[in-house]
């Protein structure tokens, strides 16, 4: 199992300066909604904002988030 605070410190570690809501959608610590609004986002396609937050919880993909509904913003 993992937090929500455990996933929104993994994402701010590699994005300082984001916005990160994360929640756990079925209360089972393993299916979560995620919003992230990054500067590092900019110029980059809706994909390519999704491999940048997959690869930061690919880990934690493998064994301990079953589930995750991604929305990804420009931060302006």
């Amino acid at each position: 199992m993992i937090t929500p605070q455990e996933i929104e410190s993994l994402v701010l570690a590699s994005l300082p300066g984001s916005k990160v809501c994360v929640e756990d959608s079925m209360g089972t610590g393993d299916h979560f909604e995620v919003t992230v609004e990054s500067a590092a986002f900019a110029g980059k396609t809706l994909m390519e904002q999704h491999k940048i937050i997959y690869a930061i919880l690919n880990r934690e993909m493998n064994d301990r988030i079953h589930a995750l509904q991604l929305k990804t913003k420009i931060l302006k």
